[in-house]
Formats: structure tokens, sequence, C-alpha cells
């Protein structure tokens, strides 16, 4: 079979083993890939997609933030889509990624605070006052679990 007619069978079993790894990884809590690995699977399927972009589907995993919010926790709805860091190796990339988000947020007025990328929880933090409202993790992007409670123990915040 000429390689443009696997293209939508390696894009399906891209999105399969992105999915099973980010439930093992969000759910369970049992990542089975390194991170190197994982990323290399997400970036094959976005190189395919940039090549083939009538394949691009809503719910690919290039398209959405990894993780959904845990039925043990009150959800809040982000008030702004709390969105995912992108891997970016050149700064057409880089643009690629600003195009996204301006796309997303349907503004060109965005400010942006740039930090060193540590591993760990995301959290969107509302104060009321100077004293923490509300803390909620990232989620889907859109809710997340309320977390206010937990945070509330962490000194630094």
């Amino acid at each position: 079979m000429p390689r443009h007619e696997s293209i939508p069978s390696e894009i399906e079993k891209l999105r399969e083993d992105i999915r099973r790894h980010d439930y093992a990884y969000y759910v369970l809590n049992e990542p089975v890939l390194s991170d190197t690995q994982y990323d290399g699977l997400l970036r094959r399927l976005q190189e395919i997609e940039s090549t083939h972009p009538d394949l691009i589907t809503p719910d690919s995993p290039t398209q959405r933030v990894s993780g959904s919010p845990l039925a043990s926790f009150e959800q809040l709805r982000h008030k702004v889509p709390m969105l995912s860091l992108d891997n970016s190796y050149s700064e057409e990339e880089i643009q690629q990624w600003l195009d996204r988000i301006t796309k997303i947020l349907d503004t060109k007025n965005i400010v942006f605070v740039l930090n060193p990328k540590i591993d760990g929880l995301s959290l969107s933090l509302h104060y009321k006052k100077g004293d923490l409202f509300q803390a909620a993790t990232r989620g889907d992007g859109q809710i997340g679990e309320n977390v206010t409670l937990n945070a509330r123990t962490i000194r630094s915040i």
C-alpha cells in the first residue's frame, strides 16, 4: 500500500496510543512511557497533521489539553481557558503556538508571564483582597478540580 494511504491509519494509531498513555498518566497515575517517548508520539502526530491539516479532528490530542477533572473533587469552570504548555523546538513552532493561542482566546491582546518549566501540578489561583479565594487544577483546560482547601495548606500560596 502506498505511504499516503497509510497516513490515516497511522494517525488513528498515534491518537489511540496517546489517549491510552494519557489515561495511564493522568487517571491511574502510572505512566508507562518516559516524557521523551510520549513527546515523540505527540510530535509525530503533530508532524503528520501539519502536512495533512484535512485530517485534524477536534478530539485529536494535538487540539486539546490532556487530563480531565476527577469526580472526587468539585468541578470549577475556568474564567479563562487554562491552556497547556507545548514543546517548541524552533522559532517557527513558537510562532505557530502563538497563532493557536491567539485564535483560541480570540484576541491579540495577550500578556504572557514566562517562568522556567517545572514538572508538577498546575493551579489557577484567585485572590480577593490578598487572601486565597479559590484554587483549581488545570483539569481539561476548561474545567478543573476545586482544590482550595488543599492549596490553603501550602504556605507559599
